[in-house]
């Protein structure tokens, strides 16, 4: 099972102080791996951070996503870095009618901009390394829609970005994978969770016929990101109880 342990690995994850990206970091800490916790704010870092420390090695680090400097400045400060999770990223429900164009750009800085901004900083050192994993956390919503016209449009530009990096990179013995998560009971989601009718909705459209617990991403996050998936790349691998399998 050596092989699938991250023990003497960095794992940087965005957007980690709660929801998937938070079971993510537990479970690398769990696998032996350094995490460095990212959030926009210090605070939430620490918080979060503080909150994992009995499961392994786990540091908090601060920086906004959409200032390209200051994500630069956070990761050439840890050229150790040889997992990035780039799971952070934000929704905008709005109608057709409601979107404008500066709400998708906004909604693009963090869901797709910010991810390839933090890919070209972490890939350096990682091509010197001649070892890297880079794991973008997508949704089944790059694949399918249900109008959501910017967040769908962000995941789907996400998943071709995965492919496009695996391409470039991985000559260099770097790996670049997704997961595309389903409907998971985040703190993100308490509302939807809550939605008896939606529930219902879901017990019959998935294969699991139930929500997905946060923590049941982690096993997908750490397997694609061990020594076990090293020719496994430029995949979107679904981690939704079957509802894209299932009719």
């Amino acid at each position: 099972m050596n092989g699938f342990s991250l023990t003497g690995q960095t794992a940087l994850i965005s957007g980690a102080a709660q929801g998937l990206g938070f079971a993510i970091a537990q479970g690398m800490a769990q696998a032996g791996a350094r995490v460095l916790l990212h959030a926009r704010e210090h605070t939430q870092a620490q918080s979060a951070a503080s909150a994992l420390q009995a499961f392994g090695m786990v540091e908090p680090l601060a920086f906004d996503l959409t200032d390209e400097g200051a994500a630069q400045a956070a990761l050439a400060a840890h050229p150790e870095i040889s997992i990035l999770v780039n799971n952070a990223g934000q929704r905008d429900r709005r109608s057709l009618e409601a979107l404008d164009a500066s709400a998708l750009r906004a909604l693009l800085e963090v869901n797709l901009v910010a991810a390839l901004t933090l890919a070209r900083s972490a890939a350096g050192p990682m091509r010197a390394r001649g070892y890297g994993r880079i794991l973008n956390i997508s949704s089944i919503a790059g694949q399918i829609a249900r109008g959501d016209a910017a967040y769908t449009a962000s995941k789907g530009g996400l998943d071709a970005l995965t492919r496009a990096l695996a391409a470039e990179l991985g000559a260099h013995a770097i790996t670049v994978n997704a997961l595309a998560p389903g409907f998971f009971a985040t703190e993100t989601n308490a509302q939807m969770v809550d939605d008896a009718a939606l529930g219902a909705w879901l017990a019959r459209r998935t294969s699991l016929g139930r929500w997905g617990q946060p923590g049941e991403v982690a096993g997908a996050a750490v397997f694609l990101c061990s020594p076990s998936a090293g020719y496994i790349t430029g995949q979107v691998l679904a981690v939704d109880g079957g509802y894209l399998a299932h009719f």
